[in-house]
């Protein structure tokens, strides 16, 4: 079109200017996208964080309640008992554990026992928060045959992993034995087969792992198991996950998102921060773009009276000046882009003395399609006001002046 020829032609007269202003797009697109990317990374960060060493989805059996019975006279009435000592359970977790095998968002299954104990060593008495699995699947939920510093991961019939701040407490090493005491009232001697180190004080001074078959007779579970926990391919996905779960098993199912409500406030809360400092970056490049379109209208008043008075329709001369703005936008956004993923490339290669990343850039999540559209779209709306005044102006005036 010979009207995008023209507003070439009149971007190109003025190459300082134009590329000014195009250098000032691109900065804003930059701008855009590492802000974006480090938003999106630092939820990637905190949710591996927070994910990495616990399930996504627990499915555990629903909590009952005592209801009032009808008695035989008119007004007696009485409550079922519920024994506090016969600990829940889910009992066909087998057929549950099929069902989960059949879902392709499942990465890892755990059928646990969970329970509390205390391990005791002379004099010294430590609780533990229990946590009885299969040997195979010991790393199936948090990868703690990675962290054993002492010792190895073989449970065995009689083996036991603890934390190193639990170790420490009590004074064990590897190889040691220390006597188990369940809170349903058994002791069994075990020995330690390996001192883990998490780096999290939850887990390195208060779990212990044993073999599910260990704990049955321990827990007095012959059968069931208390827990089933669920890791997913998409942790995001959990809660929607956990909604299906609940209705195709009747278990209680609890999403990651449900056991930190705190941390997805703050996510939410900073992605809301992060959306008005990219609105504000997209606002400055627009107003940057209408006022030097809008200078460039006033500064070619006298050619666009000519071009008038030679019969040149409002629409062609409101074209140039929105082409002027779609180029604009086209080249600093594509140079943004470009510019804003060398950067956060760059940002992800800088690591800490400790071996972990500098900042928790993720260049993938840039938002690169999102800022591209939205600032050619925002540049060539920018257009149309300095457009409508170029088209608006009067030949005789324009010419005059």
């Amino acid at each position: 079109m010979f009207a995008l020829t023209v507003a070439r032609r009149y971007l190109l007269s003025s190459p300082a200017q134009t590329a000014l202003l195009i250098a000032g797009v691109a900065l804003g697109v930059t701008a855009f996208v590492f802000i974006t990317a480090l938003i999106q990374g630092l939820a990637i960060r905190l949710t591996d964080d927070v994910t990495a060493n616990s399930a996504h989805v627990s499915l555990e059996p629903m909590t009952r309640v005592a209801r009032v019975l009808p008695g035989a006279g008119a007004d007696v009435e009485s409550v079922a008992i519920i024994s506090t000592f016969q600990r829940r359970q889910i009992r066909t977790w087998s057929s549950t554990v099929a069902l989960l095998r059949t879902q392709s968002s499942v990465s890892a299954i755990s059928p646990q026992i969970s329970g509390s104990a205390f391990l005791v060593k002379g004099e010294a008495v430590a609780p533990v928060a229990v946590t009885a699995i299969d040997p195979s699947g010991l790393d199936a939920i948090s990868p703690i045959s990675t962290k054993i510093i002492r010792g190895d991961s073989t449970l065995g019939a009689d083996g036991i992993l603890i934390g190193v701040l639990l170790a420490e407490d009590l004074g064990l090493s590897s190889g040691q034995p220390v006597l188990f005491r369940t809170d349903r009232g058994i002791d069994r001697l075990l020995v330690v087969r390996g001192i883990f180190q998490t780096g999290l004080e939850s887990l390195d001074e208060r779990v212990a792992f044993i073999s599910i078959q260990t704990a049955r007779p321990l827990f007095l579970l012959p059968e069931g198991v208390t827990n089933i926990e669920i890791k997913l391919f998409d942790p995001n996905r959990a809660r929607e996950f956990a909604a299906f779960l609940h209705e195709a098993t009747g278990l209680r199912a609890t999403s990651w998102q449900q056991r930190n409500t705190n941390l997805e406030g703050a996510l939410t809360a900073q992605a809301r921060t992060g959306t008005l400092i990219q609105v504000f970056s997209l606002i400055s490049v627009l107003i940057g773009i209408a006022s030097a379109l809008s200078l460039s209208a006033n500064r070619r008043r006298g050619e666009v009276g000519i071009m008038r008075a030679f019969g040149i329709s409002r629409l062609f001369i409101a074209a140039v000046f929105i082409f002027q703005g779609l180029l604009i936008g086209v080249v600093g956004a594509g140079l943004g882009c470009l510019s804003g993923f060398a950067l956060c490339s760059w940002l992800a290669t800088l690591t800490k003395p400790d071996g972990t990343m500098a900042l928790p850039v993720a260049p993938a999540e840039g938002g690169y399609v999102a800022v591209f559209l939205l600032t050619v779209l925002g540049a060539v709306l920018a257009s149309v006001i300095p457009a409508r005044s170029a088209a608006r102006l009067d030949p005789l005036e324009a010419i005059q002046q």
